[in-house]
């Protein structure tokens, strides 16, 4: 990998993630390389500017955060091919992030991305776009958004809870309609997200597939479905025109919509790319740590354990 052109998204208010992206610019500006900084947050968002002050090819993105930073990245650096070099400086749990130890050497770092003593690991996404119309005459009235964990639908008023009713095509056969709180519309990257904390399956981040998983539905038998990736997943809002439905991509509002209004989710065209440090890196390794499974809390000899 060549480090002449590097952006460094750090946690917006994090005065921990923004020491750690002053000392790696210094250190790569040293090594003649031209860096862009900025933090990301809720009300900071610097990709744009980024994208288009970039004068050549971004070599590698630096983001210093949780999860939430990660995946604000990826949402926008993945239709560009920039890689990311995500560490967990100022987050919680983690998920996509290398370990602030492993990012402690800095000048170790860099000298291992130039010398392409490195892996890259590409996770599906997925892309969803709101259209009006009637019968196949259907118009885009949106742009199309991005999501490397989830794509969420599910009502919104600011006075009472209110149930949901969407109806879900999949490749243009109706499958069932939904009343509850709402449906996830899962990557295997955010199977350990949202899905799981609403019952979704857990999906290795290596595959390629879409999972359907209702919020509190009022029937027994809405399950989650796990749908192979060229699935087209259309979904309508059904019921009062005053009630308006959210569109929600990584936890992030996307718009709105109304009934007459559908949804077409899909697999990306584009994959956000991953940098790992870790020589030893294990998928399985990382579930037991972030979910806090027995693996990680009962120690004992086996006559076929390995450790």
């Amino acid at each position: 990998m060549e480090l002449n052109q590097v952006i460094i998204a750090y946690k917006a208010r994090d005065p921990q993630s923004k020491r750690w992206a002053e000392i790696c610019a210094s250190q790569l500006e040293h090594l003649k390389c031209h860096v862009l900084m900025g933090p990301s947050g809720p009300k900071d968002n610097p990709y744009p500017v980024f994208l288009a002050s970039a004068t050549q090819q971004i070599d590698l993105a630096i983001v210093l955060g949780g999860d939430g930073t990660v995946l604000t990245a990826a949402r926008h650096l993945a239709p560009a091919g920039i890689p990311i070099l995500a560490v967990n400086v100022g987050g919680h749990l983690g998920f996509l992030t290398e370990s602030v130890e492993e990012f402690q050497d800095t000048e170790l770092v860099w000298n291992r991305l130039l010398e392409d003593r490195y892996a890259i690991q590409r996770r599906m996404m997925l892309q969803a776009a709101v259209y009006e119309g009637h019968g196949s005459n259907l118009e885009p009235i949106t742009e199309t958004y991005l999501a490397l964990n989830e794509m969420c639908i599910k009502p919104a008023s600011a006075h009472r809870m209110i149930t949901s009713i969407l109806e879900m095509e999949i490749d243009n056969e109706v499958v069932d309609q939904y009343q509850g709180d709402g449906l996830i519309i899962s990557t295997p990257t955010g199977s350990t997200g949202y899905t799981v904390s609403a019952n979704g399956p857990i999906m290795h981040d290596g595959m390629e597939a879409i999972t359907i998983t209702p919020i509190c539905p009022m029937s027994l038998s809405s399950r989650p479905i796990v749908l192979p990736p060229g699935s087209v997943i259309s979904i309508w809002p059904l019921g009062d025109f005053d009630l308006s439905t959210k569109l929600w991509t990584d936890g992030v509002l996307a718009t709105s919509i109304w009934p007459g209004h559908r949804v077409d989710v899909r697999m990306a065209e584009c994959r956000s790319k991953f940098i790992i440090l870790r020589e030893n890196y294990s998928y399985y390794q990382v579930l037991r740590e972030k979910l806090l499974w027995a693996g990680t809390r009962v120690r004992y000899n086996t006559k076929h354990s390995t450790n």
